[in-house]
């Protein structure tokens, strides 16, 4: 991470020291704020409550309080090389990614835009932005709750793929009406298995769940009323990034003129336009390891090649609304939603 102070030019640790004299080793602030978000993944990233964007913050807002700098400059360098540490750490997290570039969008506002006032004005200032973006995080799934449950009635069968906390909670939320029961189909949701996290959750809260092969969606889609996925990832044209198998869900969906409905925090509004899925394909060197299926009758021979991709786009066309802590929108007003948070 040192590597960020060089390339800037700036020894952020001695402020502002130019870089011809010998760099420094990154701050140990930083070292521990990203040592602490680790440790916290580690130990949670299977809770059902575990928001790793909220996490990611809250690593950002322990540099702001370790910090020496002494200019917005530093701390902004600061900020920038630790937001890039927890990057490299969970490259594969879009959340993550769309959670640090929004805060970092909201410093780089704040020092624009700070006037004449003190820089430790300003440092409080962020860590208030800091600690209301949290708090709105943790809030974020019981508003969205509220709105899904809106959508699902009496008697109906909703089709999700694999597990989702944000889905969970308006399933959970849409469960404790006294006037409504519903089936769950859920996707198993290879190549992590996380259907079957789901069904668990679902199933211990008295609801009655199927779970499926991926490849059995479109062999099921006659009895589904509903579509309910969560998401990565909300991008600009109003398209979605989330767990592979979605946008073959969606196409079944829309096929068989079904409404799918998306169900995210506004945290995930990620800077990205993508067209089709070689926008977002991830390098093979990158993608998690093939977990071959336990009782298959032949390993995969060698030199046949693997792609195991984890996440793919599913566009604006097959998806009818999304349920988000801002509110109920169309995927036309996401773009909206953008410009209001990055500009």
């Amino acid at each position: 991470a040192s590597d960020v102070y060089k390339r800037q030019g700036i020894n952020a640790e001695y402020g502002g020291r130019a870089m011809s004299e010998p760099a420094s080793e990154i701050p140990a602030h930083i070292g521990d704020a990203v040592d602490e978000f680790k440790k916290s993944w580690r130990e949670s990233h299977n809770d059902a409550d575990f928001a790793i964007a909220v996490s990611a913050i809250r690593a950002l807002l322990g540099v702001i309080e370790g910090s020496r700098a002494s200019t917005m400059m530093e701390l902004e360098l600061e900020l920038k090389c630790a937001s890039d540490d927890l990057k490299r750490f969970a490259k594969s997290s879009i959340e993550l990614t769309a959670g640090c570039d929004l805060y970092l969008r909201a410093v780089t506002h704040t020092t624009r835009f700070g006037g004449a006032e003190d820089f430790e004005h300003l440092r409080s200032v962020l860590l208030e932005h800091g600690r209301a973006f949290m708090n709105n995080g943790a809030s974020a799934s019981a508003k969205i709750a509220e709105y899904g449950d809106r959508f699902l009635n009496d008697g109906m069968t909703v089709l999700t793929n694999g597990f989702d906390r944000v889905v969970l909670s308006v399933l959970l939320h849409a469960a404790q009406s006294q006037t409504k029961r519903f089936s769950v189909i859920v996707t198993e949701a290879r190549p992590d298995g996380s259907g079957h996290k789901m069904a668990r959750k679902l199933n211990e809260a008295g609801i009655h769940v199927t779970i499926i092969l991926d490849s059995a969606v479109a062999y099921s889609i006659s009895k589904v009323d509903a579509v309910l996925v969560g998401a990565e990832g909300l991008v600009e044209n109003g398209g979605i990034l989330n767990r592979i198998g979605t946008y073959e869900i969606g196409l079944v969906a829309k096929a068989q003129g079904l409404p799918l409905y998306v169900a995210a925090e506004s945290y995930k509004f990620a800077r990205k336009f993508p067209l089709h899925q070689a926008d977002i394909s991830e390098p093979r060197s990158e993608q998690k390891p093939w977990k071959p299926i336990r009782d298959a009758s032949e390993a995969i021979p060698e030199g046949v090649e693997v792609d195991n991709p984890s996440v793919d786009y599913t566009p604006p066309s097959c998806i009818t609304l999304l349920f988000t802590d801002l509110g109920i929108l169309t995927p036309a007003a996401v773009s909206d939603e953008l410009i209001k948070l990055y500009y």
